[in-house]
């Protein structure tokens, strides 16, 4: 249930609402902070695919180079596992091990939709199998799945992988993930890889304040689309003392940090070239701040999700690159400022993430 915020909590309209989100999301301009530093800022960085997470820091970054996110994950001070949404996300080794456990309940509920398939099996002994076979040596996902069909050879196989990527905090060891010199997806422990020992779950009051940080202002049901997870209205009401509120154009309620980055709706906001899969567009509930409504559901198709163009804060167009282009669709027509602007940033992208390569910046038509 969305709660309505009382009548006297200030408004904060759409486009305050977007600057102070691209604030605490570095894309109102770049930080110079370490890429490290800023995973753990962002409360991790979704990682469906292998080069994500490094696009979505060259847009936040000041002279940011997919080295610098490559390195930490090799030195195992960064890793690849399953967390929010149930979806793989790239987290510092700080936040690994506290965060899965927080987001148990919807890898409970994933698990119980494969209950059919894992009749007679002894999920317990299944984690302490599975633990047992990916310690010993890094395996793929079909490689578990055999080895666990030898002791229940009458489940589903699916299903038994699946129960093991659901009871264990599984990572992605490397080379896959790093740029450039990605592998095939072999998994271990996150206590094994990081060295480190497993931590019980953390009462949600901190992420709700570290979510807010990179996220806010944001309602209870927007932190619980980002997190994968239900009823965290308790958690924002032991906070209520320390937080601001505020409400939304519907009403909405809305926390805050009360010293947390509000900028003036009218501050410039440069182009940025984000990639499939980025958080700021998938951690709100009410993602009307980022997209306008004539322009929902432009960004994906089925469960495909396209390469997005920010202009002026606000989803403009798809971005991908194709033969030796950088093609940029905008759903609207530009202004000649904006064309120069995105073409600036396209190739400050492109010096980036393919100084070695040689492309050419092309604005297509608008996108129906």
């Amino acid at each position: 249930m969305t709660t309505k915020a009382a009548p006297t909590a200030p408004v904060l309209g759409l486009r305050a609402l977007n600057r102070a989100t691209l604030a605490r999301q570095l894309l109102l301009r770049r930080a110079t902070m370490d890429a490290e530093a800023a995973v753990g800022h962002l409360v991790g960085l979704q990682a469906q695919n292998v080069k994500p997470p490094y696009y979505a820091l060259a847009a936040r970054l000041d002279g940011f180079a997919p080295e610098d996110l490559s390195a930490p994950m090799a030195d195992r001070r960064v890793a690849r596992l399953v967390t929010m949404r149930s979806t793989i996300h790239t987290h510092t080794a700080d936040d690994c091990l506290p965060l899965r456990p927080l987001v148990q309940a919807a890898r409970d509920r994933e698990l119980h939709a494969f209950r059919h398939g894992l009749t007679g099996v002894d999920l317990d002994r299944l984690a302490v199998l599975a633990r047992e076979l990916v310690e010993a040596e890094p395996r793929t996902m079909g490689q578990l799945r055999e080895a666990l069909l030898a002791e229940w050879p009458d489940a589903d196989p699916q299903a038994l992988a699946v129960a093991a990527r659901c009871r264990l905090p599984l990572v992605q060891v490397t080379p896959r993930g790093l740029w450039g010199r990605s592998g095939r997806v072999t998994l271990t422990t996150a206590e094994h890889w990081l060295g480190r020992p497993a931590r019980p779950a953390p009462a949600p009051d901190d992420t709700v304040l570290r979510y807010l940080a990179a996220f806010g202002p944001a309602s209870v049901k927007d932190m619980q689309t980002w997190a994968g997870l239900t009823r965290l209205r308790d958690a924002f009401e032991r906070l209520r003392p320390r937080l601001a509120t505020f409400r939304d154009p519907n009403g909405t309620e809305l926390f805050d940090l009360p010293d947390a980055p509000r900028p003036d709706p009218d501050t410039p906001a440069p182009p940025r070239f984000l990639p499939e899969f980025d958080n700021l567009l998938l951690s709100h509930a009410d993602r009307t701040r980022l997209v306008a409504p004539a322009h929902k559901g432009r960004t994906w198709r089925k469960n495909q999700a396209y390469r997005v163009l920010l202009v002026d804060g606000f989803v403009a167009g798809l971005w991908k690159l194709a033969d030796d282009a950088l093609v940029v669709e905008p759903f609207d027509a530009l202004t000649r400022e904006q064309r120069n602007e995105v073409v600036e940033e396209g190739g400050r992208m492109l010096a980036t993430m393919h100084a070695d390569t040689a492309y050419d910046i092309r604005l297509g038509t608008v996108r129906d």
